[in-house]
């Protein structure tokens, strides 16, 4: 079986990958998945695995983009620059309200969830991405989740009836 190319890689992963930029609240999405795909198809030639490997290995590089992104523009506000403008893209309010929620979550929970439901990794993968333990991820998984329906339900935009929360289905 062949190895795909570039191209191939980032017409399967870059709709996630931009998924989880946007779930990082990365102040320009679509410039770090440019740098994503950049040391992709610079490294590429040097990966080995397979499919599931793959998309961890890219995965990963967009996990540290986003953190180089988050420290750059840190030091931009401390700087006095100015913040990066808003996505053009006006987005459907129940999307909204499901990134709202997310960016309200903390950080390590966020991190989380985008990894695991985002770009679809499993946990071992996350845990290793975040250096966190298999049941450090489990937990953030459980608490990020109780945290995000109740914030939906609280916002009114999800699935879920007004009222007392339930606990969530297994």
């Amino acid at each position: 079986m062949r190895e795909p190319d570039a191209g191939e890689v980032y017409r399967e992963l870059a709709p996630a990958v931009l998924g989880y930029l946007r779930a990082q609240r990365v102040p320009d999405p679509d410039d770090a998945l440019g740098e994503v795909f950049l040391a992709v198809a610079r490294d590429l030639g040097r990966f080995r695995g397979d499919d599931a490997a793959r998309r961890r290995w890219v995965f990963t590089i967009a996990h540290h983009r986003a953190a180089d992104a988050h420290r750059r523009a840190s030091r931009q506000a401390r700087a006095g620059a100015l913040p990066a403008p808003p996505p053009v893209e006006a987005p459907e309010p129940a999307d909204t309200a499901l990134w709202s929620a997310l960016a309200a979550l903390a950080g390590d929970q966020r991190d989380v969830l985008a990894l695991r439901f985002v770009a679809d990794l499993p946990i071992e993968a996350v845990a290793r991405i975040t250096s966190r333990t298999k049941g450090a991820v489990k937990a953030l998984q459980h608490r990020g989740l109780e945290n995000l329906r109740r914030s939906l339900r609280e916002s009114g935009a999800g699935p879920y009836p007004p009222g007392p929360p339930e606990r969530l289905p297994r």
